[in-house]
């Protein structure tokens, strides 16, 4: 067996919702500049005692009772997050504990690219060790952002969303493409906090463990690398725009997804997106938006189903599936 199929998926998201015009009353601007801006109306916040770990432990406890798996069945678990539950250990660990995962445990942080990053690693672990994986993506980026920064604020929510993969005779991955381009690691960045500008006083007064963001660099690279990334996967599958049933991109802010959809020529009526309730979720917008379409009936076996992300750093990510499989 060298293919997977995806078992179970779950999500996690706070019960806690900033509308956007609760946050424009915060910020000195109305509903109507923040939702015209981003598309999003509300997001979820994490409360006091919520963290990376405790979203991603029950987005993956969802995801394995719909497996009908527990931990003790699960070889390797993945954690895609760029928020941490602190530097170390990973945060995978916490999850490894609280889910009684029988394997392995690592993180990826590809920032908002790391769910498509995590899925195709899963993959080639498939290959060599054909027995069940748990994929989580998670973040919190409402706790790395600057509550007076406009820019930032008015996009993030905090969520995860997990997925379980059983080995298959058949493969679901047509094909998949991953890139970088650390050249470009300045457009968003959270500097101190590191072994570059390790934490101080002076660091914490001075606001430098907030998240900062390089707004029209992020969208010229997020729309030229996924553009890119995309009709390359599509390129390697030989198959063409109009055969793809699904479209579901990382959920950063809907001008940059409307504009990846023009320059490929994806149908916007394919596309699955839950930005305008949850923000920018980061690792975990591609599972959430994924996990909501299934629960919601929307995908079927056979259909094309095309994931495609983007991260600071910069990275980027596509895979298109072909749901139930194809034989190998």
């Amino acid at each position: 067996m060298s293919g997977f199929e995806i078992a179970g998926w779950g999500i996690s998201v706070p019960d806690q919702v900033l509308t956007s015009t609760e946050l424009g009353d915060r910020l000195g601007v109305g509903e109507d500049w923040i939702v015209s801006r981003c598309g999003i109306n509300e997001r979820r916040i994490v409360e006091d005692g919520q963290t990376t770990a405790s979203l991603a432990i029950e987005a993956g406890r969802r995801a394995l009772d719909k497996a009908g798996l527990t931990g003790a069945d699960i070889a390797h678990l993945i954690v895609a997050t760029a928020t941490p539950e602190q530097l170390s250990p990973a945060t995978s660990a916490f999850v490894h504990t609280a889910l009684g995962i029988a394997g392995s445990a690592h993180d990826v942080n590809s920032e908002c690219s790391g769910f498509v990053y995590s899925l195709v690693t899963a993959a080639g672990l498939m290959m060599m060790d054909p027995r069940p994986i748990l994929i989580v993506g998670s973040d919190t980026h409402s706790l790395t952002v600057d509550p007076e920064d406009r820019d930032l604020s008015i996009l993030v929510g905090d969520g995860a969303g997990a997925v379980v993969l059983t080995p298959s005779p058949d493969t679901w991955i047509r094909a998949w493409n991953l890139g970088a381009d650390g050249s470009k690691h300045d457009s968003l960045k959270v500097v101190a906090g590191g072994s570059r500008m390790p934490t101080t006083a002076e660091t914490v007064a001075q606001g430098l463990h907030y998240a900062k963001i390089n707004g029209n660099e992020i969208y010229l690279n997020a729309v030229r690398f996924t553009v890119r990334t995309v009709k390359q996967t599509l390129e390697q599958a030989k198959v063409t725009v109009d055969d793809v049933d699904h479209i579901i991109p990382h959920q950063a802010n809907i001008r940059i997804i409307n504009s990846i959809l023009s320059h490929t020529g994806l149908d916007p009526a394919k596309l699955v997106t839950n930005l305008d309730r949850y923000g920018n979720t980061a690792s975990a917008s591609i599972p959430i938006a994924l996990a909501e379409a299934l629960d919601g009936g929307r995908i079927n076996n056979g259909d094309l189903v095309l994931l495609a992300g983007f991260g600071a750093g910069m990275t980027w990510g596509s895979v298109l599936l072909e749901w139930g499989g194809v034989s190998t």
